[in-house]
């Protein structure tokens, strides 16, 4: 999408709190860098269109900042205190740009660009999408539930269902038989979020204090 061009996909990012816009833009920044890489290691055009998607959204809420910050800006002392803000949003659209950049690396064909996926792997974190078996106590319950970040050091990026892909998942969403996710982390994380997937290990969950919701 192009900055200069006045249209934006949504104008709802108006309606959120400055706090509420730069959590939503650090989020994003995140998970689109995750993405772009895990797009290069799986060769996946799936992944690239939301880094696109990602990259829209994103522009719509540097538009909803410049224009809070603008409203809220009532004297040049005002707009000082205000550029820090506008300096941060844009750093975290930088980062968006950049994942944007990367994909573009899908029209060379992977023949021409193993140097990507062996700086990917030779990272301490890295990418790896693990199969759910119907053996496994992470069927049928939720990712809150299951913490697995807290767990095993492995944050889920995306799931890929049968019905197609669920990025940056929502702590509601379910884990069925079948499911493959990709997770970015650690080797040794990996390895247990593995054993955990195929059922050779029993899931710990976490203990629940009395008054808390399931």
């Amino acid at each position: 999408m192009s900055e200069n061009s006045g249209e934006y996909l949504s104008l709802d990012s108006i309606d959120m709190t400055v706090q509420e816009i730069l959590t939503e833009m650090k989020d994003k920044s995140e998970v689109i860098v995750d993405l772009a890489y895990a797009s290069l290691m799986y060769n996946s055009r799936d992944m690239a269109d939301k880094v696109s998607e990602i990259e829209d959204e994103m522009e719509d809420l540097k538009y909803a900042i410049r224009v809070k910050t603008l409203v809220a800006a009532r004297s040049i002392e005002d707009a000082k205190q205000l550029s820090g803000i506008l300096q941060i949003a844009s750093a975290a659209d930088r980062i968006s740009q950049s994942a944007g950049e990367i994909v573009k690396l899908l029209d060379v064909p992977a023949e021409k660009r193993p140097f990507i996926n062996n700086i990917i792997r030779e990272s301490d974190e890295k990418f790896r999408a693990i199969r759910i078996s119907d053996k496994s106590d992470m069927v049928g319950n939720t990712l809150g539930r299951l913490a697995v970040e807290a767990l095993t050091g492995a944050r889920v990026i995306a799931i890929k269902t049968r019905r197609g892909w669920i990025y940056d998942p929502d702590d509601d969403i379910k884990v069925h038989a079948g499911d493959d996710i990709i997770v970015r982390g650690f080797d040794d994380g990996f390895d247990r979020l593995t054993e955990y997937a195929q059922g050779k290990k029993p899931w710990e969950f976490p203990e629940i204090e009395e008054g808390d919701d399931e």
